[in-house]
């Protein structure tokens, strides 16, 4: 027996060595990981929108319900009580062309943020990656975001919008949306489980968010020096490219390169995190 034990000594050594190298390069592996399983992803994204759709009386109405409210209550009060001064016509499809992806926004980080607590019996007995959790909650509300597309283009038909070909700037719009949604979502899961409170906090900024997104107006809008403060919101840049398609010269570059540039970092930033806290979040939930 004391033959054996220092080959066996050895082989956990070597075992332990191996264990730390794919611990300091699984954060560069993670995205091959994620893509491998990417059936898994389709059909958890399925699952979702079947669930949500079938267990309720309106179904796909629910997607564009809130924003269609919400709308028409901005459009009331800022065109028929106040002088409107911000925003382009027609106003309701401004105000639509904002408020769509914004509800993507905003009903993905809070789902995301909440998905690891919210799925701990699967995360910690399925093997899989854990962001598949995430990047579920970004691709089933990306789904509802698509959804809701022709809703927008009813309204920018009934209103006599212009449409031009800027209309697919619309892809590269819900693929940074996609990446920032993304990002954040991994930044704040594993902090949600570890912090609950984190959940009502995160529900209170995106109130606030709201009011310093250009949802209701355009950045053009906003007085100096305010202006560039508000051209730092990632959501600027992508908001501006889904507006683009009806409000011809509404882009502004600038803000859709910073746009790109947050978004990718805070996708790196997030996934770091995520690598970082990983296990100790598994010990949590």
């Amino acid at each position: 027996m004391t033959a054996v034990r220092p080959p066996a000594a050895a082989g956990r050594a070597g075992t332990g060595k191996d264990l730390g190298s794919l611990r300091r390069r699984r954060p560069v592996r993670r995205p091959a990981a994620l893509w491998s399983r990417r059936r898994a992803i389709t059909l958890l994204v399925a699952r979702d929108l079947k669930v949500r759709y079938a267990s309720s009386a309106l179904g796909y109405l629910w997607s564009v319900l809130e924003p269609l409210l919400l709308a028409g209550i901005y459009w009331f009060i800022f065109t028929q009580v106040f002088t409107r001064t911000v925003g382009a016509e027609p106003y309701i499809v401004f105000l639509l062309a904002g408020l769509l992806p914004w509800t993507w926004f905003n009903g993905a980080v809070i789902d995301a943020a909440r998905a690891l607590h919210a799925e701990a019996k699967l995360v910690r007995s399925t093997n899989v990656p854990r962001e598949v959790w995430v990047v579920r909650v970004v691709l089933s509300k990306g789904v509802e975001f698509v959804l809701s597309l022709p809703v927008l283009f009813l309204f920018a038909f009934i209103y006599g919008a212009s449409v031009d070909w800027q209309l697919v700037l619309l892809v590269p719009a819900m693929l940074l949306m996609a990446t920032l949604v993304f990002g954040v979502g991994l930044l704040l899961a594993p902090l949600v489980v570890l912090v609950r409170d984190l959940e009502r906090v995160v529900r209170i900024a995106l109130r606030l968010g709201f009011y310093a997104s250009p949802v209701i107006f355009a950045v053009q809008d906003v007085p100096e020096p305010w202006d560039a403060a508000f051209s730092f919101n990632p959501l600027a840049g992508i908001f501006e490219l889904c507006r683009a398609g009806f409000f011809p010269g509404v882009v502004d570059w600038g803000h859709v390169g910073l746009s790109a540039v947050v978004s990718v970092g805070l996708l790196v930033v997030g996934w770091c995190v995520f690598a970082r806290l990983e296990r100790t979040v598994l010990k949590e939930i």
